[in-house]
C-alpha cells in the first residue's frame, strides 16, 4: 500500500482543511518546492516553515506537487491547473484558489 504524505501545519481535519482555509471545497495540499513538505496554504507554510516559499518553476509542473485531501491521490502541478476537481475521486476543488497560484507556481 502506498504511503499516504504527511501534510505540515495547522489542519483542522483529515481532509488537509486549515486554520485559514476550512469551505468544503478546500480540500487540497501542495508540496512545497522549497522544502518538499505538503501544507495546506501558503499561510501555514508561512507560520510553521523556518524558511521563505519558493514557487515551482515551469520546467517542474511535471512534478507530483498537489495532494488531494478526500482520497490522498497525488498529482501532477499541470494536472491540478487543468481540472476543477480530483481526476480520482472527483471531489471538487476550490477554484478560488487560483488567486494564490503566483504563490506557489511559476507564472512567467
Amino acid at each position: 500500500m502506498a504511503r499516504i504524505p504527511e501534510v505540515f501545519g495547522p489542519t483542522v481535519d483529515e481532509h488537509t482543511r486549515c486554520v485559514h482555509y476550512v469551505t468544503e471545497l478546500d480540500i487540497i495540499a501542495i508540496r512545497f518546492a522549497c522544502c518538499d513538505r505538503y501544507y495546506p496554504c501558503h499561510l501555514c507554510h508561512s507560520e510553521t516553515a523556518d524558511h521563505p516559499a519558493q514557487q515551482w518553476p515551469r520546467e517542474k509542473f511535471d512534478q507530483p506537487a498537489i495532494l488531494c485531501g478526500n482520497c490522498w491521490t497525488e498529482m501532477t502541478i499541470e494536472t491540478y491547473k487543468s481540472v476543477d476537481e480530483c481526476p480520482e475521486c472527483c471531489a471538487a476543488f476550490n477554484p478560488r484558489c487560483a488567486a494564490h497560484s503566483e504563490l506557489y507556481f511559476d507564472s512567467k
